[in-house]
């Protein structure tokens, strides 16, 4: 009896494992979408620090009721960092470039960002790459390069698109520096003062901001509202769980879902259907990314398995 109420709670929470998965994979490829809508109405200085005002103070609630720690002094220049890579530069850099990229094209060249963290691994914090990375950054490279110049037709090249890469660029300084210091907090923790930070950081964009959102639709002003608590607050709070129940190369491997679903959303709500080349594009983006991780993983096995 107790084997079966043992069985059926893993079960219970292989489910809830399974839909937080669905729950972050929907609100992340909402995001494109969110953002084309809330550019309809915003500056993208100002949807950028409209959202995560929004997500701050949803996030600040959160941490009062789970009274998180306060941070080291010292830490206070790394949290600086943190947010200003992964909410500030992250999404300015890519409103701005999503004013001239299809929403599908956006959430492929975001899913580059291994592509990224491989390079800033051997440039930055000298670690050794070996020839199989090498060939996918290459491989992965091609593939950014043909979903820039075929967004909009072969041929027609929209430097917006670079912007898009700084963004994922600026995700993957943000997620290996996480890496190396995620030992000091616990993931809540980091993710609170990581988007406090970053969005301190837009204040700077606060002149004018009310103006926008006297003046925005309805529509525009909803979407921004779903981006605030869906995509920037709650779909974190989502993996964070998934992260705890999940091994992390797994967990990330789902994530190669979000192109997919960014192109159903923009489909369904913008009627954004993206061209073949961004289909050929995605293909070998996401089959580069996806072969990094394999060997990372297999890599682990083997080093586990050696000791």
């Amino acid at each position: 009896m107790g084997a079966e109420v043992e069985y059926s709670k893993l079960r219970w929470q292989g489910v809830k494992v399974a839909l937080a998965t669905f729950f972050v994979i929907a609100c992340w490829g909402f995001s494109p979408t969110g953002i084309r809508i809330g550019l309809q109405g915003y500056d993208p200085t100002h949807l950028a620090l409209l959202r995560f005002l929004i997500a701050s103070a949803f996030m600040a609630l959160i941490a009062s009721s789970m009274r998180i720690s306060l941070p080291r002094l010292k830490d206070l220049p790394l949290l600086a960092v943190l947010g200003f890579f992964a909410v500030s530069l992250h999404h300015i850099a890519l409103n701005f470039g999503q004013a001239g990229v299809s929403a599908g094209a956006s959430s492929v060249l975001i899913q580059s960002m291994p592509l990224f963290t491989a390079l800033l691994a051997h440039f930055v914090f000298k670690e050794r790459v070996s020839a199989w990375r090498w060939t996918c950054v290459a491989w992965g490279l091609i593939g950014v390069a043909i979903v820039i110049t075929g967004d909009r037709g072969f041929g027609h090249i929209d430097a917006r698109g670079l912007l898009v890469l700084l963004a994922a660029f600026s995700w993957s300084v943000y997620f290996s520096l996480q890496k190396r210091y995620s030992h000091r907090y616990d993931g809540l923790t980091m993710v609170c003062y990581t988007i406090w930070a970053g969005t301190f950081f837009l204040l700077i964009y606060l002149p004018g901001l009310m103006g926008e959102i006297v003046n925005a639709p309805l529509r525009v002003n909803i979407a921004v509202g779903v981006l605030g608590f869906f995509p920037s607050a709650l779909a974190y709070l989502a993996w964070a769980y998934v992260l705890k129940h999940m091994d992390v190369s797994r967990a990330s491997m789902s994530l190669y879902l979000t192109p997919p679903m960014a192109i159903a959303i923009a489909s369904a709500l913008l009627g954004e259907m993206p061209s073949q080349w961004v289909i050929v594009g995605s293909v070998v983006v996401l089959s580069s990314v996806l072969a990094l991780n394999l060997r990372r993983e297999q890599v682990g096995l083997k080093t586990l398995k050696g000791a």
